[in-house]
């Protein structure tokens, strides 16, 4: 196992284990966070544990032009009963992640730590959210990193049925007006694959971040 200090480097993401685990240790921030992004890693970790930084094989990724809508949600979306909005409450919507439960998994890896680092990243301009509204309620959104063309998801929510897929679907609509080429999803759900994302090998996810993180 790796084991970071505080000197501002990463071992090379092939030393990763068969899980995706390549280190442990070091810090989260923002120079350190951008710069595992752009090197294909990330942090996952509980509370009472050392910070642990991930890059799987294969990776989980979205290209734009590849999302897939349901009838169902075309539907939604034509309806008019939901508002999309980016950046206008985001702490709110890491919030939510950290604690509204969801059929895959929980939010309550996003402690306070994490919260609180990618606040941080948002002031800076490289966090993002894409939020739903129900009229003054916010019922669902997602959070991530953008660097370059290329956006880097973490986390998302619903309270409302489809809340969550609206708000991801509109977000990916808008990303790919604005050239970006590359969703990182991170980790495969179920959810995320029946919105058109695949698994691509870590080397060529590697090989496209180069391309696109500039």
């Amino acid at each position: 196992m790796i084991i970071l200090n505080r000197s501002l480097q990463f071992p090379s993401v092939d030393l990763a284990d068969e899980q995706g685990l390549l280190a442990i240790g070091g810090d989260l921030r923002p120079d350190r966070l951008l710069l595992a992004y752009r090197s294909g890693i990330f942090p996952w970790y509980n509370e009472e544990d050392p910070i642990c930084w991930w890059s799987p094989d294969p990776r989980c990724i979205l290209q734009p032009g590849a999302l897939h809508i349901s009838k169902s949600m075309r539907r939604v979306i034509q309806d008019g009963r939901f508002t999309f909005r980016t950046n206008h409450a985001f702490e709110q919507v890491i919030r939510l992640c950290q604690t509204v439960s969801r059929k895959e998994g929980n939010g309550t890896w996003i402690h306070d730590e994490m919260l609180e680092a990618y606040c941080r990243l948002h002031d800076l301009g490289y966090a993002h959210s894409a939020e739903c509204w129900l009229d003054d309620a916010l019922v669902g959104g997602l959070y991530g990193v953008r660097i370059g063309r290329v956006f880097f998801g973490e986390s998302m929510f619903s309270t409302v049925s489809n809340a969550s897929k609206f708000a991801f679907i509109q977000y990916v609509k808008l990303l790919e007006a604005e050239g970006v080429g590359l969703i990182d999803c991170q980790m495969r759900t179920g959810h995320l694959v029946s919105l058109g994302a695949e698994m691509m090998d870590r080397s060529m996810f590697i090989q496209l971040l180069n391309k696109e993180c500039m």
